[in-house]
């Protein structure tokens, strides 16, 4: 592991539970202009989770906050380029990921993990139990052979290269599981860390260790300082499976591990769906708040429809404006190739500026005063034909000067879509403005 992580690690570890640096928590306050100690009031709470310092970007995420964006990167075992996690990595914080996960499960995932939280300068988070199944063929079994103890060997690893923090598929029980099959949904668990703990208890006729030794991992997340996001495995897959009974179930068992974490002093937030219509939004978004009592909600889209492989990117932000908008703290990114293949460069990008511009419409709802300043100096910009301006302060800066510079100007201060016909330069001449 590189020097950068090594000192990360450390970092993590001198914080146990709601003890965040003080530091930490000033610049948070000051980078999301509230008064610090309503911040504070919040942490304690258990409404914000705050990670990062020791050369990693404060961050909150939570009530009262801007509504934050996360990119997936990682290996598969069909793609395993270090390079290409390295260039993926870039793309996502040039774009403007508040975090990024590292979802690895092919090649030297070790090694690209240490590469990640080297190279980042914003919070990182993993999910344990795929080194946990890619590395059981080192002990000569399989992943459901795996015994609690090894189980919980891949989680410390992770805490203590100094990930910020962990999805935990802690929700998700036999009785669950039970309750699934009497459901027969129509795409079944699509959550990968989800079916590897189906498999896992149903091998070993056992409950999910995750659930079963739920203190055990509290104390472990508590010693390092780490967030735990508590993982979704029943989340649904298509629209005909979004808010049924056994992803409820699911949220009710979370609900309760809130508590338990909160009592521990260790930070938590709560994943959710998933593929959800948007009449089905606002209760979704709304019923997590009430279950978990204000815990900081971390989503995936929520994608709206089915039928759109190659655009989910844009079928997520429909969905993640909305979703933000009723509530929702955290949006984690969909790209183009959802559903089709691993995600390249030019996906994680796009992914990430589009998943960004529906946090910030969602923003425009809930914190008009804050968020709708960018809004209105872009307005002036482009009211004054202060292109350079306007392009330099817009979400990407690069795709606008491009789509701007694509065809030679006949018409001085204006651009191609009108020319001479430009409405603001003529209502202006109208009007005497």
């Amino acid at each position: 592991m590189s020097e950068v992580s090594t000192e990360r690690a450390k970092g993590s570890a001198d914080a146990v539970g709601f003890q965040v640096d003080e530091a930490v928590l000033r610049q948070v306050a000051e980078d999301e202009r509230v008064e610090l100690e309503a911040l504070r009031q919040r942490l304690e709470a258990g409404t914000v989770v705050v990670m990062g310092g020791d050369g990693v970007q404060p961050l909150g995420i939570g009530q009262g906050l801007r509504t934050k964006v996360n990119a997936n990167i990682g290996t598969s075992p069909s793609i395993a380029d270090i390079e290409n996690e390295k260039a993926k990595l870039y793309a996502a914080v040039d774009a403007g990921a508040d975090t990024v996960m590292d979802l690895s499960t092919g090649g030297d995932i070790d090694k690209v993990r240490g590469m990640i939280i080297a190279e980042s300068n914003v919070p990182i988070g993993t999910v344990p139990i795929y080194q946990a199944a890619c590395d059981s063929p080192r002990l000569k079994k399989s992943f459901v052979e795996l015994t609690v103890d090894e189980i919980f060997v891949s989680i410390r690893k992770h805490l203590a290269d100094g990930v910020d923090f962990l999805t935990v598929h802690t929700g998700l029980t036999r009785a669950g599981v039970e309750r699934l099959r009497n459901r027969k949904r129509l795409a079944g668990i699509v959550s990968r860390g989800g079916a590897m703990m189906v498999e896992w208890m149903m091998y070993n006729k056992a409950e999910n260790p995750l659930a079963e030794y739920f203190d055990r991992l509290l104390d472990l997340t508590g010693e390092f300082g780490a967030c735990l996001s508590l993982g979704d495995g029943l989340r649904p897959g298509a629209l005909a499976d979004a808010s049924d009974r056994p992803q409820i179930q699911e949220l009710l068992i979370i609900g309760e591990q809130v508590d338990k974490a909160r009592a521990k002093g260790v930070q938590a937030m709560v994943e959710g769906p998933g593929h959800v219509p948007l009449d089905q939004i606002e209760m979704n978004v709304k019923l997590q708040k009430e279950i978990c009592h204000g815990a900081p909600f971390y989503v995936l889209g929520p994608l709206v429809t089915d039928v759109a492989p190659g655009y989910d990117h844009i079928v997520s932000a429909i969905g993640g404006a909305l979703a933000g908008m009723y509530g929702t703290d955290f949006l984690c990114y969909v790209t183009p190739s959802e559903h089709l293949g691993l995600p390249d460069v030019a996906d994680v990008r796009v992914g990430t500026i589009v998943s960004r511009i529906a946090a910030h419409a969602a923003d425009i709802a809930k914190y008009p005063e804050r968020a709708r300043k960018w809004d209105e100096e872009i307005s002036r910009f482009r009211e004054a034909f202060k292109w350079n301006e306007m392009i330099k302060a817009s979400i990407d800066p690069q795709e606008a000067r491009r789509k701007f510079d694509n065809y030679p100007k006949q018409v001085k201060g204006v651009c191609t879509m009108c020319g001479e016909f430009c409405a603001i330069k003529h209502s202006k001449k109208a009007l005497g403005g």
